[in-house]
This record gives structure tokens, C-alpha cells and sequence, in this order.
């Protein structure tokens, strides 16, 4: 009986003590992991600029360095500075963390495509930078 009720305090102090330090290798791994990098392309090479993906906030929101000369491309997409990923795949730039300036469902092969808004298209393709 002794040695039962020493198990279960070391399973609970065990488990409290993954609980206070992040949960364990995973959650050291997330922020081990270094930031992507995109080429976001309007209408199919008319004109790109630099995305650059940043630190997790929580698990569906990150940081997002949207570059000034995206503008040409979406007028208001340079005032992005976050990255919202649905369970769905789709990713949506805001400047609040809710409201989508645009929204990009997965693409054939590695990447985003918009759908909303409608015009201009735009592609958003990781990079190796």
C-alpha cells in the first residue's frame, strides 16, 4: 500500500512539474523552431514582397512582419502583425488578431492562395531565406 501511494505522488509531482515548465519537448521544440519566410506574388508574378512569419503567441496566433512594398500589391496588408491559422488550414493577416485584412486557404503544393478579398489574387509561397 506504501509503495502504491508513492507512485501516485511521484506520477502527481511529475505531472505538476511538466505542467509549470511547458509541458515538455514539444513546446521546447515550437520555440526552437526558426520563423518562415514567404514570397507573397499578386496575380501571378505581377509583383512580390517578403512575409515573414514570427513567434507563436498561443497556439492558433503568431506574429507577422508583413514588408512596407506589400502594399503595392494590397493596399493596408503592410498593417498586418498577426497570423491567425484555423484548424481548417486557412491563415488569416489582421492587425488585431481578429479582424482578417486578407485570408489565404491552402494552395495546390506549398503555399496559400486569397479568397477573400476576391481581387487581387495573391500567393504566399515559403522560401529558404
Amino acid at each position: 500500500m506504501k509503495t502504491l501511494s508513492a507512485l501516485i505522488a511521484a506520477a502527481a509531482l511529475f505531472g505538476g512539474f511538466q505542467m509549470f515548465h511547458g509541458g515538455g519537448g514539444e513546446s521546447a521544440a515550437k520555440e526552437a523552431t526558426p520563423s518562415s519566410t514567404y514570397r507573397l506574388t499578386a496575380n501571378g508574378d505581377e509583383g512580390a514582397c517578403r512575409v515573414k512569419r514570427g513567434a507563436e503567441i498561443s497556439g492558433d496566433l503568431s506574429l507577422v512582419l508583413v514588408a512596407a512594398n506589400c502594399r503595392r500589391l494590397l493596399p493596408g496588408i503592410e498593417r498586418a502583425k498577426f497570423w491567425r491559422e484555423q484548424d481548417d488550414g486557412t491563415v488569416a493577416f489582421s492587425a488585431n488578431g481578429v479582424d482578417p485584412i486578407v485570408t489565404f486557404s491552402v494552395a495546390d503544393g506549398d503555399g496559400y492562395e486569397s479568397y477573400a478579398p476576391a481581387l487581387p489574387l495573391l500567393s504566399l509561397a515559403a522560401t529558404n531565406d
